[in-house]
C-alpha cells in the first residue's frame, strides 16, 4: 500500500510536536534550577540574524497547522503570536499537535494535486499538494524545530536526540 499524505504529515507532526514539548519542558526546568531569568532562553538566537526560541517555536507550529489545513483544502487558523513564557509556548505547542489531530485521513489523502495557494511577500503562487508538503512546508517545520532545539542544546538545556525525535 503507498504510503498516503495523511500518514506522512499528520502522525509525524504529532510526535515532531511532542519532542518539542519535551524539550520545551527542560529548558524551563533548567532556567528554574540554574535560577535564570528564563527570557534568556526564550530570547536566544544561534546567531544575530536568526529569530530567537520563541519565534521559531511559533514558526514551527504555524508549518504544522498551514500545511494540514491546506491539504485538507481549508485556511489555516490564524493564531496571535503573542506567547511570552515556557508555558505558553507549551500551550501553543499543544493547541497545534491537538489541531492537527483532528484531522482524518479522508480529509488529507487525494490532495496530491490539490491547488495549493500560498501568498508569501504579497506575491501569489500555487502549488500541488504533495510538492507542498514534501519540498516547502516539512523541511520548513524541521528547520524551525531543529533551530528550536539547537538553540537550547547551545545554552546548556541537556537534551538528547531522544527529546528530539518525541515518541509516537
Amino acid at each position: 500500500m503507498p504510503l498516503s499524505l495523511h500518514q506522512a504529515s499528520a502522525p509525524i507532526f504529532i510526535r515532531a510536536l511532542k519532542g518539542l514539548n519535551t524539550v520545551l519542558a527542560k529548558a524551563a526546568a533548567h532556567a528554574e534550577a540554574k535560577s535564570f531569568d528564563p527570557a534568556a532562553l526564550l530570547q536566544a538566537r544561534l546567531y544575530p540574524d536568526m529569530f530567537p526560541l520563541i519565534r521559531q517555536v511559533q514558526i514551527c507550529t504555524d508549518f504544522a497547522k498551514g500545511a494540514i489545513a491546506r491539504l485538507a483544502g481549508e485556511e489555516p487558523p490564524a493564531w496571535a503570536d503573542d506567547e511570552e513564557t515556557f508555558a505558553g509556548l507549551i500551550a501553543r505547542v499543544e493547541k497545534t499537535a491537538a489541531y492537527v489531530g483532528t484531522f482524518a485521513p479522508d480529509r488529507i489523502d487525494g490532495s496530491e494535486d490539490r491547488e495549493i495557494t500560498l501568498v508569501r511577500r504579497g506575491q501569489s503562487s500555487i502549488v500541488m499538494g504533495q510538492s507542498y508538503l514534501l519540498d516547502q512546508a516539512m523541511p520548513n517545520f524541521y528547520f524551525h524545530l531543529t533551530t528550536a532545539y539547537a538553540i537550547l542544546r547551545h545554552n546548556g538545556v541537556e537534551v538528547g536526540k531522544k527529546d528530539y525525535l518525541g515518541t509516537s
